[in-house]
C-alpha cells in the first residue's frame, strides 16, 4: 500500500494531518518533502501558495 500523507512535526514527533488506518506497532517508510524548502529560492510567497493548493487539492 502506498499513500501520501501530510504531518506536522511537533517536540520530537510526525503527526497526521489524517486518520491512519494502520494497526498498531505498524512499521512505515517515510520520505520527508519539505514544501518550504522546496519554494526558497522562488519569489513567491510560499504560505499563500501553500493555501491555493490546499483549495485545489484539499
Amino acid at each position: 500500500m502506498s499513500k501520501v500523507v501530510e504531518a506536522v512535526y511537533e517536540k520530537g514527533i510526525l503527526r497526521p494531518l489524517e486518520k491512519l488506518d494502520l494497526p498498531e506497532g505498524a512499521r512505515v517508510k517515510l520520505r520527508i518533502e519539505g514544501i518550504y524548502g522546496l519554494l526558497k529560492d522562488w519569489k513567491i510567497d510560499p504560505q499563500k501558495l501553500k493555501d491555493e493548493l490546499r483549495k485545489l487539492h484539499g
